[in-house]
């Protein structure tokens, strides 16, 4: 009998997951989704070479690139407007595929739009949520479901034949495997989020982070409009000591820009206001910077983890969305090559949990953004030669340990997929 996989979540991670799935060969896929709908929420994201290769492989790269950019270059400035370091991506980097700068809910409608095509349009099924799992003797999960259905709503429980948490940061299945975990904890940074809609030539043309040891900020383009102005991602983080009490701890709020710009006024790197970027944005949500600490294991049984239900990380290094692309394909292929199920989400474990471990690990120590704190604790006023102050020897060697961690370095994107199967229905 054709095996049943329920995937708990409908994000990049799960829809992901579903289509490599349906490409190894499993036919009854179902996604779960909590929200009411699939809608193009959030702001934007980068996808790393290895994770842009990954979806080549599943056949979504033109389509995605139709609302994409290519992002060519990322550069590093203290935050008196100094230069740190500028370094080429993508395939100006010498890889075999581009480094995206995506809005995710561009990302996520192509993943559920192909999920719905080859997997049928009942795949995805909306407003349902998995609140328990217990394990039957036999390793096989059993769901209880609430359904978003009348007034009260309606309950259900489910067997399938495995279980996959994508369901994220605050997962329930995660929660249900680890029920003394507790929230997420929180490092005491604030992040303000948001996309705007720039005029092409204060744009910028490239990815660039930029602060000192308490203040950061990110900015790039992302999407050009049929109208001429270009879609700009921004991230800002700064101690929530610097905020008003009122502001702490609340999750994914809207908020003012005028809120925290006065923070950024006169940040400009190479023609890029920071400011003038915050003022032409739509909207602004503020959340605290948090993750998940890391798990001595992720399957018990025929359930387990990927994405941030697994691995929650901070945002740093463009690495979330990334390797959340890159679990669903590797848990596609080992489920294709173990025929027991059990073994085959152990299978995935081994290859992916000790990596995405020292990810996390490497995030909390700020990853390759770590050059920044490293300039201002040098050089807090600023600096006219970069080397005199993070010799190039050591920002080199900085930003190819942070690349080997994650396997997105040159040398092992470009050897090709790993994770490709012969197709065979299992």
């Amino acid at each position: 009998m054709t095996p049943h996989v329920l995937i708990a979540g409908g994000g990049v991670a799960g829809l992901t997951c579903a289509l490599a799935l349906h490409a190894a060969g499993f036919a009854r896929v179902t996604v779960v989704e909590a929200a009411p709908a699939i809608r193009p929420l959030g702001a934007g994201l980068n996808l790393m070479p290895n994770a842009v290769r990954e979806l080549d492989a599943l056949g979504l790269l033109d389509e995605l690139e139709a609302d994409a950019v290519r992002t060519r270059e990322l550069r590093y400035y203290h935050r008196s407007g100094a230069l740190i370091s500028r370094e080429p991506r993508g395939l100006r980097a010498g890889y075999h595929w581009p480094q995206l700068s995506v809005h995710r809910g561009t990302l996520q409608r192509v993943l559920a739009d192909a999920v719905r095509r080859r997997l049928g349009p009942s795949a995805i099924v909306t407003g349902v949520r998995v609140t328990g799992v217990e394990q039957r003797p036999d390793g096989r999960p059993r769901l209880s479901l609430t359904h978003r259905e009348g007034a009260t709503g309606g309950r259900a429980s489910l067997e399938p034949d495995v279980l996959i948490g994508a369901d994220g940061i605050r997962s329930a299945v995660r929660a249900a495997l680890n029920p003394r975990e507790g929230e997420p904890p929180w490092n005491g940074m604030l992040v303000w989020r948001g996309v705007s809609r720039m005029d092409p030539g204060r744009a910028g043309t490239f990815m660039l982070i930029a602060g000192d040891d308490r203040h950061k900020a990110v900015v790039y383009p992302m999407a050009e409009r049929p109208s001429g102005d270009v879609l700009v991602n921004w991230a800002l983080a700064m101690p929530a000591d610097s905020i008003a009490p009122a502001a702490r701890g609340d999750w994914n709020r809207a908020v003012p820009v005028t809120d925290f710009l006065h923070h950024f006024e006169g940040w400009e790197f190479d023609g890029v206001s920071v400011p003038e970027v915050l003022r032409a944005a739509d909207a602004a949500y503020e959340y605290p910077m948090v993750d998940r600490d890391p798990l001595p294991r992720w399957s018990h049984g025929r359930t387990t983890l990927i994405g941030d239900a697994a691995h929650a990380m901070y945002p740093i290094g463009s690495n979330g969305a990334t390797q959340s692309i890159v679990d669903g394909r590797a848990l596609a292929h080992a489920m294709a090559r173990h025929p027991d199920r059990a073994d085959a989400l152990a299978a995935y474990e081994a290859e992916r949990r000790p990596a995405m471990t020292e990810l996390q690990r490497a995030n909390r120590r700020l990853g390759p953004e770590v050059v920044i704190n490293l300039a201002h604790q040098r050089a807090p006023g600023g600096f006219t030669d970069i080397d005199d102050v993070i010799p190039p020897a050591e920002r080199r060697e900085i930003a190819a340990r942070y690349a080997a961690t994650g396997a997105f370095d040159p040398e092992t994107v470009n050897a090709g997929s790993p994770y490709e199967v012969a197709v065979n229905a299992p």
